[in-house]
């Protein structure tokens, strides 16, 4: 392989301090995606598979100078964007990546961690839909924070399909609409351009899943910045993702982590 030529992807995300999620997380998929990882710390999080307990945000200047540090040297083929806590934050990585005029942005819409405790400010919740929704590729919201974005309730497929459709048309991106919480046997809906396209998954009995969020939308960005399509680099995401949790890692008290790795061999 010509490592020279390898692909780029940049994490902009909170840091948890236990491994399993946020920048920790999309940095272990994008090395297990074969492409190169970089990272943005919006926050530090005291973090473990039982909840968070602490968060420390960085401040907006700091926040920008990281963008700045990355843009400048080592242009990325991808973005993923995970916890922005803040609406100063936000609004300061909208400006950043419009200014570089960065490409297959995929932005996660992070509002609730697994373990239930709330991660996002309310004005960050609009800011996050006005600024950075635009200019995404792709928005990779789960049940909840979709029903948070569209303002409407969804209980089964079609109302998927319309929640998807709704916030799609009103902010110009694509989204995947993840449907592991309770609605299907873990079936995603893409909707693109008018399209939708169902992403069936097999509900994998494992209770150990901090972080599949962050995860998935990392695996995402990395197939994209691979110059994969939108479709197939969500089915490769899928499959990864189906692969991390079948491997059956048990770490932690709580709700454990995936196991990144499960593709790398030991040498």
């Amino acid at each position: 392989m010509n490592y020279s030529k390898i692909k780029t992807a940049l994490t902009i995300a909170g840091s948890d301090s236990s491994g399993g999620a946020g920048i920790q997380a999309d940095l272990k998929t994008m090395l297990a995606n074969g492409v190169y990882g970089m990272s943005v710390i919006t926050a530090l999080t005291a973090q473990n598979t039982m909840g968070v307990t602490a968060i420390s945000e960085v401040t907006p200047e700091f926040l920008g100078q990281q963008i700045d540090a990355v843009f400048t040297d080592i242009f990325p083929d991808a973005v993923k964007i995970g916890m922005t806590s803040n609406a100063q934050l936000v609004e300061v990585i909208a400006e950043k990546l419009i200014f570089y005029k960065a490409k297959n942005i995929v932005v996660d819409p992070v509002m609730i961690a697994t373990s239930g405790a709330r991660l996002i400010s309310e004005n960050a919740v609009d800011m996050l839909k006005n600024r950075l929704f635009p200019i995404a590729t792709l928005v990779t919201p789960n049940i909840p924070e979709a029903e948070a974005v569209s303002g409407m309730k969804i209980a089964d497929k079609t109302d998927m399909e319309k929640a998807a459709k709704r916030i799609s048309e009103e902010y110009g991106c694509a989204v995947l609409l993840k449907g592991g919480h309770s609605i299907n046997d873990a079936n995603d809906l893409l909707y693109e351009n008018g399209e939708t396209t169902w992403f069936e998954g097999i509900r994998i009995n494992n209770p150990n899943t901090h972080g599949t969020g962050c995860t998935l939308s990392s695996a995402i960005a990395s197939n994209l910045a691979k110059g994969y399509g939108l479709n197939a680099s969500v089915q490769l995401a899928k499959e990864y993702i189906s692969g991390a949790l079948s491997a059956m890692l048990d770490i932690g008290k709580g709700s454990g982590p995936l196991h990144h790795g499960f593709n790398i061999r030991n040498v």
